[in-house]
This record gives structure tokens, C-alpha cells and sequence, in this order.
């Protein structure tokens, strides 16, 4: 539980381990349900094109997302993989929704083991692929 007071479904923990472990997905939509008490999958997709994972977001709410980040590292070393976890809340959501999602964070970050990398998104520059990467390879020495 959070301290506002949500819980993270149990079918967000399913899906984070599908992406993790299973590779089903490059990218899943977290959400608040109806009533705001619990974080559920809003959408799960494979699509691997970052920007199609972008336009996903919404203009003028919150969400969460986790994305498995696929990127070369330098002199032809080959690929490496870093799961990314967004906190989404652009400056246009409403305030009500910014502070339930700011304080119900927590709950979802901590039960998704396997995050490398946490990305704050208040406007499209913060989430912009470069962005992202920038702050991904500069993790864990992976350059």
C-alpha cells in the first residue's frame, strides 16, 4: 500500500514479469482504476518503435509506464537492455491526479524488481528518446 493508500493489481506485477522474464512486451501503460484504490495495466504492447510508445502517452494526464529500452553500446559491442520505469505528469494534468500519482509511486516502483533506470516526465523533452538513452547508458557503465 501507498501512502495514498493504493495498491499495485496483481496483474501489474504479472505483466512487469511477462516483459522481464518472458520478453512479451516492450512496453506497458500503467494507470490508476476508476475509483483510484488500485494501479492496473492500462495497455501492454510489442510494439518496438519508441516514438509509437510516446504518442501513448496522454497529453493531459498522468500514467506510468515501463519500457524495455534496447540500445548499441559503443565500438560494435552489441545490444544491451534496460528496463525503464516512467512516472508520466505533464504539467497540463490536472493537480488532483499529479498528487495521487506523485504519492502512489512508491508502492508501484518498489514491487517491480529489475528497474534500472527511472525516468520523471513532465513534458515530451524529458522523455525524448535521446533523453532517455542519455540517462540509461550513463547507469550502470554500460558505455
Amino acid at each position: 500500500m501507498s501512502r495514498s493508500g493504493v495498491a499495485v493489481a496483481d496483474e501489474s506485477l504479472a505483466a512487469f514479469n511477462d516483459l522481464k522474464l518472458g520478453k512479451k512486451y516492450k512496453f506497458i501503460l500503467y494507470g490508476l482504476n476508476d475509483d483510484k484504490t488500485k494501479i492496473v495495466v492500462k495497455e501492454t504492447s510489442t510494439d518496438s518503435d519508441y516514438d509509437n510508445f510516446l504518442e501513448k502517452l496522454p497529453e493531459n494526464d498522468c500514467l506510468y509506464a515501463i519500457y524495455d529500452l534496447e540500445y548499441e553500446i559503443s565500438a560494435g559491442e552489441g545490444k544491451r537492455s534496460k528496463i525503464v520505469f516512467f512516472t508520466w505528469s505533464p504539467d497540463t494534468a490536472p493537480i488532483r491526479s499529479k498528487m495521487v500519482y506523485a504519492s502512489s509511486k512508491d508502492s508501484l516502483r518498489r514491487a517491480l524488481n529489475g528497474v534500472s533506470t527511472d525516468i520523471q516526465g513532465t513534458d515530451f523533452s524529458e522523455v525524448a528518446y535521446e533523453t532517455v538513452l542519455d540517462k540509461v547508458s550513463k547507469g550502470a557503465g554500460s558505455h
